[in-house]
């Protein structure tokens, strides 16, 4: 390292290593997976991720600020939307996206454990109610909005009404039904979709 451009630690608190969080947060997630929220502990994220649990609790005071933390984070970060130019490309590309993500291995086992777990846990319902929620829907809302600025959606276009058109039909069939959805199938929806959205 070129200690000349190195600007040492921060001063008034521990260094935060980015490598360490990256194994972390991979450990958490598959921790999550394998046992789900009940049985999830510091001591078991920390084992797997090959750090001691200090290198969590630095970071995290509790496994439920643990989860909240990175769920939202991963949750929200996935939502970004492409601008494809188009409001089927951009629709198609967020289907196309969400059912990808909804059918990851680790994401089809968490999703259902954290829906049940939000029932016993004010944090985790929060979490997935107001930070995931919202955060993403004014996300996926930005595909709406730049409909209506581009003239293929009026301008009193319901936008809260079409995100719901955007993410339930998907999630019920993925998550829910545990179906395949399929390209040909998410074509035909982001057709339907369209049509309910009034363009």
């Amino acid at each position: 390292m070129d200690r000349s451009t190195d600007p040492g630690p921060p001063r008034g608190g521990p260094v935060l290593q980015d490598s360490v969080t990256a194994a972390i947060t991979s450990a958490f997630f598959e921790e999550l997976a394998a046992v789900g929220y009940g049985r999830l502990s510091m001591e078991a994220v920390a084992r797997r991720a090959g750090s001691g649990k200090a290198a969590l609790y630095r970071r995290w005071p509790s496994k439920e600020a643990m989860t909240v933390d990175l769920v939202v984070q991963v949750s929200v970060r996935a939502a970004d939307t492409p601008d494809t130019g188009t409001l089927r490309g951009d629709v198609l590309a967020f289907l196309t996206a969400t059912d990808q993500a909804l059918r990851h291995p680790l994401v089809s086992r968490i999703l259902p454990d954290l829906l049940a777990s939000a029932a016993y846990h004010p944090a985790i319902a929060a979490a997935l109610g107001e930070e995931i929620g919202t955060a993403r829907r004014r996300k996926v809302g930005a595909i709406l909005r730049r409909a209506v600025e581009r003239g293929e959606l009026p301008e009193d276009a319901d936008v809260d009404l079409g995100l719901d058109f955007m993410a339930g039909p998907l999630y019920w069939r993925t998550a829910i039904r545990r179906a395949p959805a399929g390209p040909d199938r998410i074509e035909r929806l982001t057709d339907m979709i369209i049509a309910a959205l009034g363009a």
